[in-house]
């Protein structure tokens, strides 16, 4: 054992040998190795022992129950350098000097005091440690530098031997109106509590003192990206557990639609807590609640009677690597195409659907796309396919020339990273190009006026389909929190195809002539007459028969009352898509319909059932997908990576060495991360002992 290794267990023995019950933390950590954290602590040798054989390197915390502990913060922290007397004071006792250049001073507390952990209530940076709290002491690590004893400051004696704090201390731990604490208090609301004691806010004041903090920082003027910003960082560091951040949001918009004269009276009279209905007596963990997982859509619902099925087997007989996902969605795809502008349901939804399927690489994403190609070159649609979007404009300019595309597109990941990363406006407008067009599939779209022409023209009724395929992880790690709320990933249907099925030897066979007579009709169909039949065609609606009615009457209340859930969540991203659920029954059930049935389509029980249950799966994996991968900030995607590298993992869970190799990042991130996933309850660390060695184990919590 090295002498670091036998510093640290004789440190442990010889603190409990005082009477301090001692704990390991994480080694170059401040994370607790044990079960119940600082809760396990012990003075029994024989854990102790046990502890550190197992984990020699781990770091010693102590619990600061009936202590207190001052805790200056950094080396240049100016708190009582003007007043030598106070700061004489505080080394009556022992002083430990921490790796970052700060001071802990040590102390008991007095009978019949019962002080909890404060932040920030003697100055900016100085906290206390009492009940409730721990300290990592020497010889500890952090990042290479050790906690150290102060010269003369050394701990020798037992907790009821150390001195009591001095009385002016004590005035203001009894009063809790330290120099910070009166500053903030100023601008508190009349009767509301004092923000929760200690570095820790518990579940139940979490909501109140954020938005405290939130309106202090809204009453000095500051603006809504400047107070996010600090909401985010004492929600990740402070709040246990954690807000999810769609809650944070709300309580900024909450606070940010006051004026800055405006919020001190809005917070005394409570207007916060009536708006949001989420004060400290009724804040429920319901709100910060993962989104279950519905699993990868069964592949019994991969199949629509009639065309769709007839496009999708000869895919999948002709591929090199079937792949049912993608298959289907090519074919539906395809029929959705071939509908465009001549069928419509009595609520005028049109075809026009936008399709994503994600698969890894060489897994079939390209051959039902060559599929549709074959077919539609065969009767002469092959000019209405597109394969890529170039720019807003000429999405546009395509539709002009043909009403009716189909774009069939490869990596459409790369074009959302374009879109994100762009800073000019070309890439922007394929984004809202994409936007607008779906929503004018039963309308007109104005084209934009060009130099020179003082009439632009319009699109009448565009149908634009779009078939996109992607990597499953490059697609969600594309997508940006304002991709989730603008509308774009709402009218999206992202389908997932799963590992990649055995190969089969390619074979050369003819399009079946039925496939063939169906393309055909449709693409001879005129459901009105008339010159302006192409110009402006008034497209025939399949009607519903009853059952039909009643299930869309059924699924529309159920998205109905997802909305309101998310509504109430402040969710803007469950908003989106479940306010688009309803529209989207009704295309996939009219898509059911006309590929049963394309002679004399009728939608039935049968249609509507099949698509209510289609959509409303995809969208709970859709939003269950994007909470897990889609993130905010940098740091918060590294956190999701981490998420998602133990949830791949054989019983979603990987030793310390493994995951850090991983995750390609250096210790000091990665233990950050570590430690705001084992706070917010997301992964368990273990301790790990075979024969000879031990180890850390992070493991994905509730599996």
């Amino acid at each position: 054992m090295s002498d670091q290794k036998e510093q640290l267990l004789s440190a442990a023995f010889y603190y409990a040998e005082l009477g301090y019950p001692v704990f390991p933390c994480v080694p170059n950590g401040k994370i607790p190795l044990t079960h119940h954290g600082f809760k396990d602590a012990t003075t029994d040798s024989a854990t102790i022992e046990d502890w550190w054989s197992r984990n020699p390197d781990a770091n010693i915390g102590i619990p600061t129950e009936e202590l207190l502990v001052v805790d200056v913060d950094g080396k240049n922290n100016q708190y009582l350098v003007d007043d030598p007397d106070k700061m004489s004071d505080l080394a009556r006792g022992p002083l430990s000097l921490t790796p970052g250049g700060g001071r802990h001073h040590l102390f008991r507390q007095p009978q019949g005091k019962s002080w909890k952990n404060t932040s920030g209530k003697l100055a900016d940076k100085v906290d206390t440690r009492a009940n409730g709290g721990y300290i990592v002491v020497p010889p500890s690590v952090i990042e290479g530098k050790p906690y150290e004893w102060a010269e003369g400051y050394e701990l020798n004696e037992p907790p009821d031997e150390l001195p009591e704090p001095p009385d002016w201390l004590i005035e203001i731990l009894d009063s809790g109106n330290g120099s910070v604490a009166r500053t903030v208090a100023q601008g508190s609301p009349q009767g509301a509590s004092s923000p929760p004691c200690g570095n820790i806010i518990p579940s139940g004041q979490r909501n109140a003192t954020l938005a405290r903090l939130a309106g202090t920082m809204r009453r000095v003027g500051m603006e809504h990206s400047e107070i996010k910003a600090a909401l985010l960082q004492t929600n990740s560091s402070r709040c246990s557990p954690p807000l999810s951040m769609s809650e944070v949001n709300r309580i900024i918009a909450s606070i940010c639609r006051y004026e800055p004269d405006q919020i001190s009276v809005a917070m005394v009279e409570d207007h916060w807590a009536q708006d949001s209905k989420a004060s400290e007596s009724n804040e429920t963990e319901e709100i910060g609640k993962p989104l279950s997982d519905p699993g990868p859509l069964p592949e019994e619902i991969l199949r629509v009677p009639g065309f769709v099925s007839e496009v999708m087997d000869y895919s999948l007989q002709t591929a090199p690597y079937p792949n049912t996902a993608m298959s289907f969605c090519g074919a539906l795809a395809l029929q959705a195409f071939l509908a465009g502008r001549k069928i419509r349901d009595p609520a005028d939804n049109r075809t026009n659907i936008y399709l994503l399927g994600l698969a890894h690489s060489a897994a079939g994403k390209d051959w039902p796309r060559k599929v549709n190609t074959r077919i539609l070159n065969e009767v002469g649609l092959v000019l209405s396919l597109g394969d890529r979007f170039a720019s807003g404009e000429g999405i546009q300019d395509a539709l002009f020339i043909n009403p009716c595309m189909l774009f069939q597109t490869d990596e459409i990941d790369g074009m959302l990273q374009t879109i994100n990363k762009a800073r000019d406006a070309r890439h922007e407008n394929i984004m809202s190009t994409l936007l607008t067009m779906y929503s004018a599939a039963n309308s007109i779209f104005p084209m934009r006026r060009k130099a020179g022409k003082e009439h632009p023209g319009s699109i009448d009724q565009p149908c634009l389909v779009v078939f996109g395929t992607a990597i499953p992880n490059h697609y969600y790690e594309a997508l940006s929190e304002r991709m989730l709320t603008n509308g774009f990933f709402a009218r999206m249907i992202i389908l997932e195809s799963g590992r990649r099925v055995s190969g089969q030897e390619p074979v050369i066979r003819e399009i079946p002539d039925r496939i063939l007579a169906v393309t055909r009709w449709w693409t001879e169909f005129k459901p009105s007459s008339g010159n302006l039949n192409k110009l402006h065609p008034t497209p025939a609606t399949v009607e519903h028969d009853g059952e039909a009615k009643r299930i869309l009457a059924e699924s529309r209340e159920e998205a109905d009352a997802e909305y309101a859930n998310a509504e109430e969540k402040n969710d803007i991203a469950g908003t989106t898509v479940w306010g688009r659920v309803s529209e989207q029954i009704h295309k996939f059930a009219l898509l059911y319909a006309i590929s049963e049935n394309h002679e004399s389509p009728v939608i039935s029980g049968t249609a509507t059932e099949w698509a209510s249950r289609f959509v409303m799966h995809q969208a709970k994996r859709m939003l269950f997908m994007a909470q897990n991968h889609v993130a905010e900030n940098p740091f918060h995607a590294d956190c999701l990576k981490l998420i998602q590298r133990l949830r791949d993992a054989p019983k979603q869970t990987l030793s310390h060495s493994i995951l850090l190799k991983r995750m390609k990042m250096d210790t000091q991130t990665f233990q950050k991360i570590v430690a705001t996933l084992s706070q917010q309850g997301d992964i368990a660390i273990i301790q790990n002992r075979t024969s000879g060695r031990t180890g850390i184990l992070y493991r994905l919590r509730g599996k």
